[in-house]
């Protein structure tokens, strides 16, 4: 029997990505027991007003001892393990699943400026990269759906008074997704940084049980 749980979540498909690693992985880690931890995994929506709220539904359905949220962050080379969530939402021009395009917006007008991750971030990195997988610390979450869970995520537990450690870690791009963002290779255009997602999942495995060994 598992000795405890941790909550894993992914986003599902957004802007032109017809997939989305953060679903696949999630998917294929639920279930799964890591550290003595059952993973029980959400797929959470891409909309500024509804995320946090279906990450803080999961949280009350099951409980976890640990939440590690992921997201896609295409272009990027490596796993990038989040220090810090800002409390502002802004889109960018990339507006949500929903249609929602915010601007320097805060995500809460009288929370906290930021919150630091909860999770060993330093460790984690050093142990990915241990087990051969490219992985780096992240300063910046950016100020979309990622931000916004990462911060939402710590704000809860403080305004509940929860001992739940938290955290966000951003997954590259795949290579079928790099492919189908490439830029007309075949004329000397660019192809996107991308990952096997199989090393995906070897690598939130990783930050799984490296969160795990931290809480104990």
């Amino acid at each position: 029997m598992a000795d405890g749980t941790v909550l894993l979540t992914g986003y599902e498909p957004f802007d032109d990505f017809e997939t989305n690693p953060s679903e696949a992985v999630a998917q294929e880690l639920d279930g799964e027991t890591v550290a003595g931890h059952r993973v029980v995994s959400a797929v959470l929506p891409v909309e500024f007003d509804a995320a946090a709220d279906a990450a803080v539904r999961a949280i009350e359905d099951f409980a976890p001892d640990i939440v590690v949220a992921t997201g896609l962050a295409a272009g990027r080379s490596a796993i990038s393990v989040e220090r810090v969530g800002i409390n502002v939402n802004d889109a960018r021009g990339t507006p949500d699943n929903a249609g929602a395009d915010p601007e320097n917006e805060r995500i809460d007008p009288d929370g906290a400026d930021a919150y630091f991750a909860s999770l060993p971030v330093a460790r984690t990195v050093e142990r990915l990269l241990d087990r051969g997988v490219p992985a780096r610390l992240s300063n910046t979450a950016g100020t979309h759906l990622c931000n916004h869970l990462l911060y939402s995520l710590r704000a809860h537990a403080e305004r509940e008074g929860l001992e739940l450690p938290a955290g966000f870690v951003h997954l590259p791009a795949t290579p079928e997704v790099a492919v189908r963002q490439a830029d007309d290779p075949a004329r000397g255009g660019s192809v996107p940084a991308s990952m096997p997602l199989s090393m995906q999942v070897e690598g939130v495995g990783t930050v799984l049980e490296t969160a795990v060994e931290g809480a104990e």
